[in-house]
């Protein structure tokens, strides 16, 4: 059974990435899901955007420009959506994201389970790690990846069952109270961890701050107003993360010191033997525990490889 779903996308002056995801979303590699309209949402944009978006729409149907004169917040642009999609199960991502071509299908396969409401996609960052903001941003998404292994906590793009018609206006944080209304409907929230968005963290400290500062405030206003507490404001659950990533700092930092001492003692070694004995090792000593390659360990191996990229 084919899954069929509405796209949404919101946007403010996306000239520099709209193409681009509109290109990926219409190259999605789909098997049991069908996209069948892209609902752009173009809120008061004096760029580019809307003249890019009108010329997918030219080569595609099932792309349709909802344009806002003025920007009115993204809460008001997913109404317009809301009320435009067809579909049961829609699409929510932000303009300024790109998904995998695999991302969609990875996304809202889960909805064949009927007790499904509401999945989310992993955020991978693209910021340079070397940059401290941009390690900063690698930092949290990964602490945050961890907290939705065990408490989804979703964003960015999502994909829901239109279990209502709209969102309050004066809601900041979108996804999360669509994770509340999901939730009190009695569905399932599911995070969808190989389903993959990309998008850009802040490159500079002000403005690191400035979006972690908007969103607690609007996960507070969440909790107070409507009673629904995130898992990102668990403290506990958090610092217990949080000690389980620095833990795993230190063992590295320890290895490392570790694998250096080896290193130059090994070098001492084989110094010893070339200048002071000659010996050039053209027939080796063997290395005994080397020779037994267990495939459960390399699958392991691959597995963690694949879980980070």
């Amino acid at each position: 059974m084919t899954i069929r779903c509405s796209v949404g996308i919101t946007a403010h002056n996306e000239e520099a990435n709209i193409g681009k995801l509109l290109a990926v979303m219409l190259a999605q590699k789909l098997e049991t899901v069908a996209i069948t309209e892209i609902i752009v949402v173009a809120s008061g944009c004096t760029d580019r955007t809307i003249e890019i978006i009108n010329d997918y729409a030219a080569q595609d149907a099932r792309i349709k420009l909802i344009a806002q004169e003025n920007r009115e917040g993204k809460t008001s642009a997913i109404n317009q959506f809301l009320q435009t999609a067809r579909e049961d199960i829609c699409v929510l991502e932000s303009g300024d994201t790109l998904p995998r071509v695999d991302t969609i299908e990875n996304l809202v396969k889960p909805f064949a389970n009927p007790q499904v409401g509401m999945t989310g996609a992993q955020k991978v960052p693209v910021n340079v790690e070397e940059h401290i903001v941009g390690y900063m941003s690698h930092l949290r998404l990964q602490l945050e990846h961890q907290l939705c292994l065990e408490i989804p906590r979703l964003g960015e793009l999502i994909a829901f069952r239109k279990v209502f018609t709209h969102l309050p206006p004066d809601v900041a944080m979108d996804e999360a109270f669509v994770e509340a209304l999901v939730i009190r409907r009695g569905l399932d929230v599911r995070y969808a961890p190989d389903a993959v968005v990309y998008n850009m963290g802040p490159e500079t400290l002000g403005e690191f701050i400035m979006q972690r500062r908007r969103n607690y405030a609007g996960h507070l206003h969440l909790r107070r107003k409507y009673g629904y507490r995130v898992s990102s404001l668990d403290s506990v659950r958090v610092g217990r993360i949080a000690i389980e990533e620095i833990t795993k700092a230190l063992r590295l930092i320890f290895t490392l010191v570790w694998l250096g001492i080896v290193e130059l003692f090994a070098r001492g070694l084989g110094a010893y033997d070339y200048f002071l004995k000659g010996r050039k090792h053209e027939v080796w000593d063997m290395a005994w525990t080397t020779k037994k390659v267990e495939q459960r360990t390399a699958d392991s191996q691959q597995s963690t490889v694949d879980s980070k990229l």
